[in-house]
């Protein structure tokens, strides 16, 4: 809850930063606050280890019993206090301060004319959910470690707290054991720039990719991100999509003679992992390295797209569903209700033995939806992206699940009209559709709401070359994500998230954060009512006209004002754009009809 006070505390020379009683966790905490409103506004905050009731002061204070994540900020025109119980949560109180300050807060250089100063108001906060996260895929296209961590920043910004990466199409991690995987699986000849159709003239770039993290990298971005209460999870994908480990290692697969390229095409490839015990030995020498890397409880085993066909032709696979008994199911299997076949239970064999050398390690495994097929494994998480039904699924079935459905979820789809937007890989959602998901619907039963215990967004990255792409495609839907994570349902409001978002969007410039800008234009739609065709406008920006043209001319604050939607009748070239007070506040957007 927020409630607004009276008045405004002035951050000068004067305050002090007061930490008494803390934990120097907290401490580092309030030395990163102390420094980043040096570096932005050139005050010099000072720091004592007890009150003054003379001078303005920002107290941390500890409070027993509050929630991990959750905090309790007091501004008052003269005291700041922050409480919580645990560091997560003086981190977050901080980062709402920072929200309560100038943009420019988030910059790298000092601005002193700014207004220096905070709302005085009561917040009690915690988030909805224990998992928020991001997925950026850095293998189909790979990522800087610059980029690596302004995202991380980008999260820490908006209050998630996990960062999940992928592999695939590029194996980005160095492993020792196995250099090829990082000497060979790190790199494809060239690249699709067009879409991906079967049996359509593909275009390629004709360029090498390729790219890896070192083990010291890896490291420093896991510390990195740990520092800002952010948990790293990698993906090591199994027993598909291993198209980069079996161009390292053919031996892996079930046509060992063969030879595999990294492919730069996208989309589902029958090489898969073969179920032989060089392959689970292969996967187990890896992840121990990975473990090493990577702290994270979770560690996710991918388990989604692998087809059979290899299985399927294969006399090793085919004598293994024989020895381990597996059969076609005749009856619906008792969690998600179909029938699978055998070579679906040899998947799930392979995940539950990958599974249980995991658990052996202490950690646990995340999946995508495609593990519920021929049985779950016991301890397993399931990330539902087909949809929401295998979340709910494995939720009744007493399994932890986050939800990142691709109607809602999949930051790689178009958000503005395609005809002039940067090629991407398909579908169709706006941040007003992501920002009306809820994870949990309202009338699920109790133990589907224990169950499903986060939402995550994916950033597929097949047509990203470029930081300013990924930006583009994440920016702004994940921020509604990242509010549909820590807020409660009944506590959402478009309304109120629009009007935030105007000054969200110039703390992304501040960050050099390329946003999508389709905030600030108009949606042109085609409905059909009562068998009529009318053009439905609409935008974003809060409380702004809608002007438009029907004759192909550029539209101006004069222009025909929109109120509702209007027929669509003969030859139309509608031009639209949306203003404030005067001013176009984005770009012209067009539709023709003849």
């Amino acid at each position: 809850q927020m409630i607004p006070q009276e008045g405004r505390f002035l951050l000068s020379n004067k305050v002090s930063v007061v930490t008494a009683g803390c934990t120097p966790e907290v401490q580092a905490i309030a030395d990163s606050l102390i420094a980043q409103i040096q570096l932005t506004s050139g005050i010099s905050l000072k720091t004592s280890s007890q009150e003054n009731p003379e001078q303005p002061d920002i107290r941390f204070v500890t409070e027993e019993g509050m929630p991990k994540e959750g905090y309790k900020l007091s501004i008052a025109p003269n005291e700041i206090t922050l409480s919580a119980s645990h560091p997560n949560g003086f981190f977050y109180g901080v980062q709402t301060m920072y929200q309560l300050l100038p943009p420019a807060i988030y910059g790298k250089a000092t601005v002193k004319r700014a207004n220096w100063s905070l709302p005085a108001v009561e917040v009690e906060d915690a988030p909805r959910f224990p998992y928020r996260g991001l997925m950026l895929d850095v293998c189909r296209h790979f990522s800087t470690t610059d980029y690596i961590y302004k995202f991380i920043d980008m999260l820490a910004m908006h209050k998630m707290n996990t960062f999940h990466l992928t592999d695939d199409q590029g194996w980005r991690i160095e492993i020792k054991k196995y250099p090829k995987l990082h000497e060979v699986g790190s790199k494809r000849k060239e690249t699709l720039i067009d879409y991906y159709f079967v049996n359509w003239p593909q275009i390629f770039d004709g360029k090498e990719h390729g790219g890896y993290y070192t083990q010291e990298e890896i490291k420093d971005i896991v510390a990195y991100a740990a520092s800002k209460y952010i948990t790293v999870i990698p993906e090591i994908e199994m027993p598909g999509h291993a198209i980069a480990a079996l161009a390292s290692y053919p031996e892996l697969s079930c046509r060992p003679d063969t030879t595999y390229e990294v492919t730069g095409t996208w989309g589902v490839f029958e090489e898969v992992f073969c179920p032989k015990e060089e392959t689970f030995q292969f996967l187990e020498g890896v992840l121990d390295e990975v473990m090493e890397l990577f702290p994270s409880s979770y560690i996710h085993i991918g388990g989604d797209e692998c087809p059979k066909d290899a299985w399927m032709k294969c006399a090793h696979c085919q004598g293994l569903i024989k020895k381990l008994g597996l059969k076609d199911d005749t009856t619906p299997n008792a969690i998600d209700g179909k029938k699978h076949t055998k070579e679906e239970k040899l998947q799930s064999y392979f995940i539950t033995r990958m599974e249980k050398y995991l658990n052996s390690k202490g950690r646990n495994i995340i999946g995508w939806d495609e593990i519920l097929e021929g049985g779950l494994a016991p301890n397993a998480t399931v990330m539902s992206w087909r949809g929401v039904e295998g979340g709910i699924t494995a939720a009744k079935a007493g399994h932890d699940a986050i939800m990142t459905p691709s109607p809602y979820a999949y930051l790689d789809q178009y958000q503005e009209e395609p005809e002039t937007a940067p090629t991407t890989i398909g579908g169709y959602q706006t941040l007003k559709k992501t920002y009306s998901y809820n994870p949990v619907p309202d009338d699920a039963d109790e133990l589907v709401k224990k169950h499903i215990i986060g939402v995550q967004g994916n950033i597929w990255n097949e047509y990203m070359q470029s930081d300013e792409r990924r930006d583009y495609q994440a920016f702004p839907r994940a921020v509604a994500l990242a509010e549909t994570g820590w807020t409660q349902n009944n506590r959402k409001n478009w309304n109120s998230f629009r009007s935030r978002m105007v000054e969200d969007f110039e703390r992304m410039d501040a960050m050099n954060v390329k946003a999508c800008r389709n905030f600030f234009d108009v949606n042109i739609n085609t409905h059909v009512y009562d068998g009529t065709l009318k053009a439905v406008l609409e935008t974003f920006y809060p409380d702004a006209e809608i002007r438009y043209t029907t004759d192909g001319s550029a539209p101006t604050a004069k222009s025909e004002l929109y109120t509702q939607p209007f027929t669509w009748e003969g030859y139309i070239d509608l031009q639209a754009a949306a203003f404030k007070n005067g001013k176009m506040l984005g770009k012209v957007n067009g539709k023709k009809l003849y």
